[in-house]
């Protein structure tokens, strides 16, 4: 998938996407900000999309956003101002294979339903182990590609129409699982019928 795929597709999507994958996805952006809900200190969500999560966030948190897409941006940021939510500190539009941020700037990273959709997954996560701090948590909803079934039959038939639907299929977690700084501290299948997974990992070194 192409960035520009990625642009056309979500400026397609922005409209109705709270109602369509924004219900879709609903379980599994819950748990992730539950999760994160638990830390302290500076929170970096890696497409943010329309900003669905961002007034479920603990208030003491800093949270910054971003995402490629000005179109959902422009969401995000209209919830910001409806629901006057102070703990956001910046939305930013952002290609996440080159984050504009310092080494170790961030105590928690998330990653909900946003790296089957990204061109070269494997330098997003490897741009987010570069800005989390040492003994930080990557918290990461995602849907991966299963091996049998029926589902695992469909899935295998749509990828090759991932740039037209915006999000690819047959996704594997070990493209995720190869970042060498991380290591998987929870990993969890999500309701229902296990379609979304939970992960956590965990960046080498002292918090």
């Amino acid at each position: 998938m192409d960035i520009e795929a990625v642009q056309s597709s979500y400026a397609r999507w922005a409209p109705i996407y709270d109602k369509t994958f924004g219900a879709v996805t609903h379980s599994g952006r819950r748990r992730a900000v539950s999760y994160i809900n638990s830390r302290d200190g500076s929170v970096l969500e890696v497409g943010v999309g329309t900003g669905l999560s961002l007034e479920h966030y603990n208030p003491e948190l800093k949270v910054t956003g971003i995402d490629f897409s000005a179109q959902m941006l422009s969401k995000a940021q209209a919830k910001v101002r409806e629901h006057d939510l102070r703990h956001v500190v910046a939305l930013r539009k952002m290609d996440a294979r080159a984050l504009d941020f310092p080494d170790h700037s961030f105590d928690t990273i998330a990653a909900m339903h946003v790296l089957s959709v990204v061109p070269e997954p494997e330098q997003v996560m490897s741009e987010i182990a570069r800005v989390l701090k040492p003994g930080g948590k990557v918290v990461i909803t995602n849907h991966f590609v299963r091996t049998q079934g029926i589902l695992a039959l469909l899935e295998r038939l749509s990828a090759p129409f991932a740039n037209t639907i915006g999000w690819h299929s047959d996704f594997h977690i070990e493209t995720v699982l190869q970042e060498r700084a991380l290591e998987v501290e929870e990993h969890k299948a999500l309701p229902p019928l296990g379609l979304m997974t939970f992960l956590v990992l965990t960046k080498a070194g002292a918090a």
